[in-house]
């Protein structure tokens, strides 16, 4: 398989492999560590991983699963929720030219609906205060039409839309709009401000009231913001603010996961041009 035209990141495909993120750790330890902006793509992962505890299914050859090197400039350890936040809203923004109801599940999975399409696993590697080198990597489901588990409730994009996607042609897509991201954050005048505020228009259940369940139990809320750490806050009914971080907290599902998909195109948008916004 051939991925993009000149110019071109350095990409690494391999035919299998376990982890995208774990080749990239490996070869960052070696004697030729990869430059910043590699891409590691691989037809199939035999210990993909989602964040701590999970997995990722993908049957071999029909989704993208890949992982990328990032050198980011000047990111402090403590606000490297911006990495999730570009990463995911490229996710978004390559989705958007596809089909609409693409929103991003705090902190950074990506949604169809009430449904999965894509998980990350972002890894950083931290020198003093500040991120030196990350590992995003991506699973995104393209193709796959049976899934051997409903958790946690996996669509493809074939599924939505009723058609056949090149892999390469959407990795390239993503690539660009992160790549516009990435300049956007690191070189614009109050980007840091302006990703986040695109991140928070861009999110699943950003409006009403929502079941979510932490250590004391189930309970209603409305999100009322995300902090630049990546700690989400939740606002319940009687006005109470409560703050998580990652794993604290469980979105809960409003209804049973919809057991038939209709394929249609209604959806379907034309691609769109720069910094782009569902």
């Amino acid at each position: 398989m051939s991925y993009f035209n000149d110019p071109a990141p350095h990409i690494i495909h391999l035919h299998e492999t376990a982890s995208t993120n774990r080749y990239l750790q490996e070869r960052l330890a070696s004697d030729a560590p990869p430059a910043d902006g590699t891409l590691v793509v691989s037809d199939f992962q035999t210990s993909g991983r989602g964040q701590p505890g999970n997995t990722w299914e993908s049957e071999a050859g029909r989704n993208l699963t890949f992982s990328l090197l990032y050198a980011p400039t000047d990111i402090p350890a403590n606000h490297s929720f911006r990495i999730s936040q570009i990463a995911a809203l490229s996710v978004k923004y390559t989705l958007d030219r596809y089909t609409a109801g693409i929103t991003v599940k705090w902190p950074n999975d990506v949604y169809w609906n009430d449904r999965k399409i894509c998980g990350m696993l972002i890894e950083n590697l931290l020198e003093g205060r500040f991120v030196n080198r990350s590992i995003i990597g991506i699973g995104l489901n393209l193709n796959q039409t049976t899934f051997r588990s409903d958790a946690p409730n996996p669509i493809s994009l074939t599924q939505i839309t009723g058609q056949h996607y090149d892999p390469s042609d959407v990795l390239q897509r993503w690539y660009e709009a992160f790549l516009r991201l990435r300049l956007w954050l690191e070189y614009a005048a109050d980007s840091e401000d302006d990703i986040h505020s695109r991140y928070l228009r861009a999110l699943y259940r950003r409006d009403g009231f929502h079941p979510y369940a932490d250590a004391d139990g189930p309970f209603s809320a409305s999100i009322e913001g995300i902090e630049p750490t990546g700690h989400l806050r939740l606002r319940r009914p009687d006005g109470r603010i409560s703050r998580y971080a990652f794993k604290e907290v469980r979105f809960l599902p409003e209804t049973p996961p919809t057991q038939r998909i209709e394929a249609t195109n209604a959806h379907a948008r034309a691609p769109h041009q720069g910094l782009q916004e569902g």
